[in-house]
């Protein structure tokens, strides 16, 4: 008898939309994958607070994910990508 691990549902391949695709690349990905490459995005294009570094200031691009220019928590961050997954 042999005993499959069961994936996480953070690595099921997930669509991403035209707005993420164009920070993250196109899908599907893995949620984990969306995740990590965002964050690449952020310290390319150097988008942390650097004396707050819970912040994020988004650019144009990012903006768009994150529906405006505004500052946004990292953690308020994550709910915002959610709705670019499907």
């Amino acid at each position: 008898m042999t005993t499959e691990k069961k994936k996480s549902a953070f690595m099921k391949p997930v669509n991403v939309s035209k707005e993420l695709a164009d920070i993250v690349g196109p899908g599907p990905m893995p949620r984990t994958e969306v995740t990590k490459k965002v964050w690449d995005y952020i310290k390319l294009h150097q988008l942390q607070d650097q004396t707050n570094k819970r912040m994020i200031k988004p650019d144009e691009k990012l903006g768009k994910v994150l529906g405006g220019s505004e500052p946004i928590d990292m953690f308020k961050m994550t709910g915002k990508i959610s709705n670019h997954l499907k």
